[in-house]
């Protein structure tokens, strides 16, 4: 292949769709990781997809009409990787909702990861998806999925369909319905629990029921949590399935 001026503008237009990929997706978008080796690993991944891609010179008008397929580019891989990304919304859900319950919400922290406020459960939630995130090789998935990008949706071809804010809207709903199943063993153990504890206050009014029932809710919480951590492998393998299920949604929706 000739190395010419069109070669390196259409290498940029492959490298801005990957760079934005790597950006939003799980564990590469860890901001632990600095953003010198992201783009490190953006610009290697962009030498080997254009290797294994055929090599289609793009037509454009001027440097608006170059600048157009830079953005249009970006937002194809943002896209690609939010639909791998979101499910780590679903489990920092769960992980807030169980802290409400057995009452550690009060505890946030700092994660450094998305430097956002965050409880305890959640990021412990988080952190062990992204354990058996690279430990099922799912990161090769998203290797996989960005070089199939290319064959679904050519460069500078993205078709922003209007079906996409029905992919949203299915994601909204999978957040409150996966989310809340995952943490329904906790919810409904601390809802007996916290009907139980108010009969005991209409019946034994002198009893302090506000003190007994914080520590009675957190040591029955982090049982049952206990409980929920040898389910967390189902959890994350039907969440991998829905990892795949949005990513594969999104690029049929950017489908020329």
């Amino acid at each position: 292949m000739t190395f010419s001026i069109q070669y390196i503008e259409y290498a940029l237009l492959v490298f801005a769709r990957i760079a934005s990929i790597i950006f939003v997706v799980p564990f590469f978008s860890n901001s632990n990781i600095p953003r010198r080796v992201k783009v490190g690993i953006a610009f290697f991944l962009t030498l080997i997809v254009m290797n294994i891609v055929d090599y289609e010179a793009v037509s454009y008008d001027g440097m608006i009409g170059y600048s157009i397929l830079i953005v249009q580019e970006g937002i194809t891989g943002l896209l690609i990787g939010i639909g791998s990304g979101f499910v780590l919304y679903i489990l920092s859900f769960s992980g807030h909702m169980v802290d409400m319950e057995i009452g550690f919400a009060m505890a946030m922290e700092y994660d450094p990861a998305t430097n956002v406020q965050t409880t305890i459960t959640s990021t412990l939630f988080s952190n062990l998806f992204l354990l058996m995130f690279i430990g099922s090789d799912m990161h090769y998935y998203i290797i996989d999925a960005l070089i199939d990008s290319y064959e679904l949706i050519p460069i500078g071809e993205a078709s922003f369909s209007p079906t996409l804010y029905q992919i949203f809207l299915e994601y909204m709903l999978d957040y409150f319905v996966i989310g809340f199943r995952i943490i329904l063993p906790i919810f409904s153990c601390i809802l007996i629990l916290n009907v139980i504890l108010g009969i005991l206050a209409k019946v034994a009014s002198q009893l302090n029921m506000f003190v007994i029932g914080i520590q009675l809710k957190l040591f029955v919480g982090l049982v049952l949590l206990f409980f929920i951590m040898s389910l967390l492998p189902g959890i994350t393998d039907f969440l991998f399935e829905e990892m795949q299920k949005l990513t594969k949604y999104f690029m049929q929706s950017m489908a020329p």
